[in-house]
């Protein structure tokens, strides 16, 4: 398939800049797949499409302050450091900019802390030691900010620490937050759960990668980056007894337990996985999926067409414009069924 299937056009004003009010406070549209219908909804409303045995399947990830802004030792220039992923305790990746002005051997200093430039790697990131002081993980949370994604045009506020982080994030290790889980209060949870859906949460660590605009001319040909993924034992036997539907909640959800997917069951497991979903991708276990609207050309707008077909997406994706739905991180929700 041609990437510029996965093409479209959206208004800039259409981009959310702020969470809503409420968490579950989002429109829900809910596109069919058996009858290739399409309905209008608000995200509470999930609760209609669930029946009791169902599972729905959450990704426990949380989101670290990946985003890091100091300055040179030497000549005081402004410095972005991106943690990405811890290699040691005191060693990390991460994106640096300005790169080529960054050489390694040169400091960076924040306020609590500072790192040293080791080697600017192949994959365009950045290796970095913590220089005394804090570990890693410590000087994250010291000195990073929320990491919100580039198209919300706006700095972090203190806001943006509680609600770009859903309410069942406990696993720190993600430099994006998985935001079809956003959505969800503990209310709704509750209401969810006395409905006799059966929830599980799994783990992925979402990566800067997840997000990176397919470049290939060929969607086939498109490399996903690795990112670490845990399914426990009881989660796998749980899934694998279910009586009902599996409702995935996001993409990296979705990635997680497909890597792990053999003749429509699951194995626990954990590791890297580089799975790489796109059209005519058999699903193994997901029978439907609760997910935010996707930038053009990226790989997760590839991945809900692998499930819902090409034609039916894109045709959703014009009417949410049409109908002037909020797109992205912050914006509103799609149930495929």
């Amino acid at each position: 398939m041609h990437l510029s299937e996965f093409d479209y056009t959206l208004p800039k004003e259409l981009i959310a800049q702020y969470p809503p009010k409420r968490r579950e406070g989002a429109r829900l549209m809910v596109v069919h797949r058996r009858d290739k219908t399409i309905e209008h909804r608000a995200f509470p409303d999930l609760l209609e499409y669930m029946k009791s045995g169902d599972v729905l399947l959450l990704n426990e990830t949380r989101v670290v302050k990946a985003r890091m802004l100091g300055k040179k030792e030497n000549t005081g220039g402004k410095v972005e450091v991106f943690f990405i992923r811890g290699v040691e305790d005191t060693v990390f990746e991460a994106f640096v900019r300005p790169k080529k002005r960054t050489r390694p051997g040169i400091r960076v200093l924040f306020d609590n802390g500072s790192v040293k430039v080791l080697r600017h790697l192949e994959n365009g990131h950045t290796l970095l030691e913590v220089e005394g002081g804090p570990c890693t993980r410590e000087l994250v949370d010291l000195c990073g900010d929320v990491p919100l994604p580039p198209y919300i045009k706006r700095s972090p506020t203190n806001l943006d620490k509680k609600l770009y982080q859903t309410i069942y994030a406990r696993v720190p290790g993600a430099v994006a937050a998985p935001t079809a889980g956003l959505h969800f209060s503990s209310k709704l949870i509750l209401e969810i759960e006395k409905k006799g859906v059966i929830i599980l949460k799994i783990l992925l660590h979402t990566g800067p990668g997840t997000f990176k605009p397919v470049k290939a001319e060929s969607v086939e040909e498109h490399k996903m980056e690795g990112e670490y993924y845990e399914v426990g034992e009881d989660v796998a036997r749980r899934i694998n007894g279910r009586s009902g539907r599996l409702f995935a909640v996001g993409t990296t959800t979705v990635r997680a337990i497909e890597t792990v997917a053999t003749n429509g069951g699951v194995s626990s497991g954990s590791g890297w996985t580089d799975l790489y979903i796109h059209p005519p991708y058999r699903f193994g276990v997901v029978d439907c999926l609760i997910t935010n609207f996707h930038l053009p050309k990226t790989s997760l707008l590839i991945l809900v067409s692998a499930l819902a077909g090409r034609e039916l997406i894109m045709k959703a994706y014009k009417e949410a414009i049409k109908n002037r739905y909020r797109f992205y991180s912050y914006g509103d929700a799609m149930l495929i069924i």
